[in-house]
């Protein structure tokens, strides 16, 4: 009875940390790859890959000759590839263009691994008590799935936010590394004996090397519930006093200590240069009302409470670790009277009030490249942000597109004719000029939507860095992608098919 609480424990163990492996796997390759559809749908067909080649070789290593001395020996490799894990995720490793030869570099052999040892001890949990397969077997299938829904909860709500992905991945490999062990020693003879001693010996030394090489060394500043977030100076490039955020693998904000109206990304830059266009210096009644969706490093929040004495600028960020991190290392005054920041999903806040024209502009910034929230590019959403836009206000959105076929730019701008009488498609004059001619690849587009239009085709800055930006006519755009483009709409929204070829489309 003890082997067989042994055997059940074992299955427990083993099965959770293959969940916690899949878990924390997208949050792994984040950094070098970011997060989409794309990527967990890679994650979840080469794990469940690894575990289905897994099983079938489990199976075959416990056969009717294959006792309890040799299964024992057999389970010890499980921590080896487990512990390679660590080392290859944090060593320098940089982005690559298909995610599916990442996943299936990093994830494959370790879950096929993990898919080895449910038949083996099952098989001797069968043997030792032969005359009641059925139970046992039932037994030990279910203790395999409550290990799975343990990895899955203990990864999703522990683990990652005490001890970040890294530390997960090597607290995994000590549970293993200590089963494995443990298993060798149950063998009987001197062959146990010498597995045991080879194991802990290339445990020490795989530990050693992936310190030497510093895999154990996250990446991440900080790893939150939602991202890996690092702030780094800027200071080389801009000549002054500044930082960036990145969020995953994407710079998101960058921010001047001593200036906040200084905008150093061009998208930011023009949503502040056409809210002084149309509105002048004091915009659209006083005072200025903006909501934004996504805060990131604040920049324009913090402009704008600078610019515009009396400002109420409502920003909707999902993330506190991120507004942590703006606050502490990139000068946000998150007490600044114009601020009143929300640790919520903006659709959700958005909802919550009441159903009036409440604000001059609001602003989407929670796209990050190819990872778009579906639920934020929809007709619903942008009915929920017509109805509470002032007359004359407008709503604004950051779009990463190709410039040669921007699919999901044009779905988004039919969609916004909806809702909003006047849309608009700006994006800096030479990239715009590139995606013209079809020859763009990469482009950051910002989306105007409002019941009235802007008066003239191109926008110079006033301020700051010199920038020119242009707007793409929208019977060019349609022209370009064609007409058999879906409404985006809550139930359907394809928006990773619509942006599919920015994972393939070669970097500039």
């Amino acid at each position: 009875m003890v082997r067989q609480v042994h055997y059940g424990i074992a299955l427990f163990l083993s099965s959770a940390g293959g969940l916690v492996i899949e878990i924390v796997a997208g949050r792994l390759i984040a950094p070098y790859v970011g997060m989409s559809l794309y990527t967990w749908t890679a994650i979840i067909a080469v794990v469940l890959a690894g575990l289905s080649g897994g099983h079938w070789i489990g199976g075959r290593l416990a056969g009717a000759d294959v006792g309890e001395d040799r299964a024992c020996r057999r389970l010890a490799v499980l921590a080896l590839l487990r512990v390679l894990s660590g080392p290859l995720v944090t060593s320098g490793l940089g982005p690559v263009a298909v995610v599916i030869l990442l996943s299936t570099a990093l994830f494959l052999l370790p879950s096929l691994f993990v898919g080895i040892v449910a038949p083996i001890l099952t098989k001797l949990a069968v043997d030792r008590r032969p005359t009641e397969p059925g139970p046992v077997i039932g037994r030990m299938y279910a203790l395999g799935t409550l290990g799975s829904i343990g990895g899955t909860l203990g990864a999703g709500y522990l683990f990652i936010s005490w001890i970040g992905s890294t530390g997960t991945i090597i607290v995994v490999a000590f549970v293993y590394g200590a089963l494995a062990l443990l298993f060798a020693a149950m063998g009987r003879g001197r062959a146990g004996a010498v597995t045991a001693v080879f194991l802990a010996a290339a445990l020490l030394g795989l530990g050693v090397w992936g310190q030497s090489v510093r895999a154990y060394v996250s990446p991440c500043m900080t790893e939150s519930d939602y991202f890996c977030i690092r702030v780094d100076e800027f200071t080389e490039s801009s000549g002054r006093p500044s930082a960036l955020m990145v969020l995953d693998h994407l710079v998101h904000s960058i921010n001047d200590r001593d200036d906040p109206e200084i905008l150093y990304s061009p998208y930011i830059h023009f949503v502040d240069e056409y809210l002084r266009r149309r509105a002048g210096k004091r915009p659209l009644g006083q005072p200025l009302a903006a909501f934004f969706i996504g805060g990131g490093g604040f920049t324009l929040p913090r402009a704008w409470a600078q610019t515009f004495p009396g400002a109420r600028l409502t920003v909707a960020e999902i993330d506190p670790a991120v507004t942590a991190a703006a606050r502490e290392k990139m000068w946000l005054d998150s007490g600044h009277a114009a601020l009143d920041i929300r640790h919520r999903d903006a659709r959700a806040l958005l909802q919550s009030m009441p159903v009036r024209p409440t604000f001059d502009v609001v602003f989407g910034d929670a796209f990050r490249d190819i990872s778009v929230p579906a639920h934020l590019v929809t007709r619903e959403f942008h009915s929920e942000i017509a109805s509470r836009l002032k007359p004359g206000g407008f709503y604004a959105v950051n779009v990463v597109d190709h410039g040669g076929e921007p699919r999901f730019l044009a779905a988004l701008v039919r969609t916004l004719g909806i809702d909003f009488s006047a849309v608009e498609v700006w994006a800096e004059a030479d990239e715009l000029e590139a995606a013209l001619m079809g020859t763009g690849q990469r482009v950051t587009y910002v989306v105007i939507a409002g019941q009235t239009s802007g008066d003239r085709p191109v926008l110079t800055a006033t301020h700051g860095i010199v920038r020119h930006w242009r707007q793409w006519p929208l019977p060019a755009l349609n022209e370009r992608v064609g007409g058999d483009l879906p409404l985006l709409t809550d139930d359907f929204a394809p928006v990773d098919r619509l942006m599919a070829h920015l994972l393939t489309a070669p970097e500039e």
